[in-house]
Formats: structure tokens, sequence, C-alpha cells
């Protein structure tokens, strides 16, 4: 069943959105992109004659109530992109029967955060996995997990997935309630069928030359998408934090640079690998570096020094913040021509404005070859927060909304969340 084929007139649908978005000190929203992505197809559902019950997480409070997380702070940002008058809302999403059943076709309730229940993510709560009763507890907590999800899905005649940012996880809300409804009343969201078509134009019906771009600060979170990916990609760009696990590697200085000691065999191993496939590796040669960067504020220090070296002749007393000119150069002449692009994690520390060059360079190198024919896709918070913050989003061929999602599909992994409502 396909969200355009479902006759929603007269039927309550339950939805699994993404809106774990950002909030400031204040509880405003700071970035609605989730909100945004998620908003063909609530509306869709509502133009055709149902209605709709919402269902998301937010943070992380650990199968506990805590107003922080409270989803009451973005009903009326909800509201406002639905076009709807109001948005009601049930304070406990395990207790909202009444409120499901009173709901006119038409009206939209949001339910709370579902992570307020240790049910939803299925994980033992103030027990250690070596405790001798840590299985039972888990066989109980996966028992409580069914009857949490047969109780949300009591709320609706339907179940729509679209939330990809977590697909990868099978939780109550993600996949096991899919259990409690027929194969023609249960389907992906428009969010996730066009995640899911990206993510195949990236794997499965490449056009070359395909260049990947890898970021972030440690090899061991990307080491499956990179083993995958050299079996897969043309040219793969490494940059980031991990640069200086690989300039170490050689006996490179480094200076006060993020490091993984123990992973220094593996950055050789992925550069043995990339050789053996006949794919052109790509790490950055210079670094801009600092000694005074305020990671708490993203600001540098007054006094201190900004300077560029190479990547494996780093002062003591300096990190690499960026990649320096010489890589940013090289970085887009990988990208030129390229008909197949995937970008994940930025090229520095883009969040304080004095280091945002490397990775504007891969971000305007990417909407060139997109605008000269490529398909690319941007996936991971800080490579959407890159692109979002260089006014490139209308640029690229598409956006992902998951991360971890995201990378698990890359790495050929099968997401529970697509597997419950597909088979």
């Amino acid at each position: 069943m396909t969200i355009n084929d479902y006759k929603f007139a007269g039927k309550k649908a339950i939805v699994r959105v993404d809106f774990n978005v950002p909030l400031d000190e204040n509880g405003k929203i700071t970035d609605d992109t989730r909100i945004r992505g998620a908003v063909p197809t609530l509306k869709h559902i509502l133009n055709e004659g149902g209605a709709l019950i919402i269902m998301s997480h937010m943070g992380k409070p650990k199968g506990k109530v805590n107003a922080k997380y409270s989803l009451a702070q973005i009903k009326d940002a909800v509201a406002a992109a639905l076009g709807v008058k109001e948005v009601k809302f049930a304070p406990d999403c395990a207790k909202a029967k009444e409120m499901a059943d009173a709901l006119q076709m038409g009206e939209v309730l949001m339910l709370e955060n579902l992570r307020f229940y240790a049910e939803e993510e299925g994980k033992p709560v103030g027990i250690d996995k070596e405790d001798p009763a840590y299985d039972e507890a888990k066989k109980a907590m996966k028992a409580s997990q069914k009857e949490f999800a047969k109780t949300l899905a009591s709320y609706a005649d339907c179940y729509v997935m679209d939330a990809f940012g977590t697909a990868h996880r099978k939780h109550a809300s993600t996949a096991v309630i899919a259990d409690y409804f027929d194969a023609d009343n249960k389907m992906l969201g428009f969010l996730m069928e066009k995640e899911v078509a990206a993510v195949d134009a990236v794997l499965s019906n490449i056009k070359r030359p395909f260049v990947a771009i890898m970021g972030g600060s440690k090899v061991s979170s990307k080491i499956g998408i990179i083993e995958n990916l050299l079996g897969k990609v043309d040219k793969l760009i490494l940059c980031g934090g991990m640069t200086y696990t690989f300039a170490k590697a050689h006996n490179g200085e480094i200076g006060d640079s993020i490091v993984e000691l123990d992973k220094l065999d593996v950055a050789l191993g992925v550069e043995e690998l990339a050789k053996k496939n006949g794919v052109e590796l790509v790490l950055a040669d210079d670094a801009v570096i600092t000694n005074g960067l305020d990671f708490a504020t993203m600001t540098v220090k007054p006094g201190s020094e900004i300077s560029v070296a190479p990547s494996n002749a780093i002062p003591a007393g300096f990190e690499g913040v960026d990649a320096g000119p010489v890589a940013q150069k090289a970085f887009a002449e990988a990208i030129k021509g390229a008909k197949t692009i995937l970008w994940n994690g930025p090229a520095g520390v883009f969040e304080c404005d004095d280091f945002t060059a490397g990775s504007k360079a891969i971000g305007l190198a990417i909407a060139e070859a997109t605008a000269e024919g490529a398909f690319s896709l941007i996936g991971g918070g800080d490579s959407v927060a890159c692109v979002n913050k260089f006014g490139l989003a209308d640029k690229v061929s598409y956006i992902s909304t998951g991360g971890g999602a995201l990378l698990e599909a890359i790495e050929g992994k099968v997401l529970p969340g697509v597997a419950a409502i597909k088979g």
C-alpha cells in the first residue's frame, strides 16, 4: 500500500514523524527542517478527509518524563506549519485513547514524547548488561514494548511511517506498531518514500563518476560506511577530525588535534582497501590550525593564533580545525565532473565562523556539479546545517532528514522501519 493509493476519508491515521528538532533556551525551534519535511504527508491525510494523530520523540529523556523534552513546546509551530487552527495535545502518549476516540475528521492530535516511556526504545532501565538478571529484564521489557505498541495502534485505523531519522531503530512506534495493522493499512509517508528513493539512487542506480565525501571527528564511527563505499565509489574524500588519525598513522605530527590512537591500523587498512579497489582517496594535505578554540562558545579566544600548516606537521599546542587552502582546492577538483555525490560530515569546526572555508568549498563544488547534472545527496545533521548555513539547500538534489538511518542504509543494513512496512 502506498500513501497515494490509500483512502483516508473517514479514517484516523497515526503517523510516526521525526520532530526531534533543536530548541533554544526559551524552547523556540532553531531549525524546523524536520517539521517541514513531514508536512506533505500530514497535509495529504487531512486534505483527503482523514484525522491525524502525530507521534514523535524528542531528545534522550531515557524513559522518564522531562519537561525539557516535552513536545508541548512545538505544537503551535506544528499547527502553523499545517495551516490548522489547533493541534490538540495528549500529555500522556500511553493514555490518549479517549482523546483519539473523540478526534473528528480534519482534526489533529499530537501525542507527548514517546521516549518518556522506556517501552518505546525497549531497553531495560536501571540494570546493567552484566547483571545476571539482565536477560530476564530484557525479555520482560520486550513484552511491555509490544503492549505499548499495541496501545498506540489502538488509536487509529491506519499507520504511516514517515520518520526516516529513526527508521534504523526497532522501536515501538517505528517498527513494532506495524505488526498491529494489516498490509492494506500501513504504508510509508512521502518523506520516507523520497528518502528510500534517494538512497537507492546513490547506491543502486549509480551514475559515474561517483564521489563520496565523508567527514566527522572519528574514523571508528564511519568505518562501516567507508568500507562499504570503497566497493562502490570512484573517489572518496575523507575530511574533518578523522584526517589527523590518518596523518598520525604515517607518523605525522598533529599537535593537539583530535586523534584515535587505537585506530591507526584501521586508517592504514582504509588506504590499502582504496588502493585494492582502484578508488582515488583524497585526504587533506594542509589544515587551518589554532591554539585558542573555545568549543563552549565556538569562538577563538582573544589573542590566540590562527594559521595554516601541513596536516602532518602541526606544532604542539595547536590543533587542526578546518581543511587548509590546498585541501579545499583538491576537494573541489575531486568533486568536479561527478555525476553521483554523497556528502556526510563537515570538513572542520564549521560552527565557528573562522573555520567554515573547508566545508563551504565542498558545498559550493557540490552545488556546481549538481547544476551540471549530478545527483547530490546530503545527509547527517552537520552536513545539512552546513548546506543551510551557506544558503545552498536549493542547489543540491536531496537533503536527507536522517543521520544514523542514512548511514546505516549506506552501510547496506536493512532498516527496521522500512522492513516493517515492506515486509
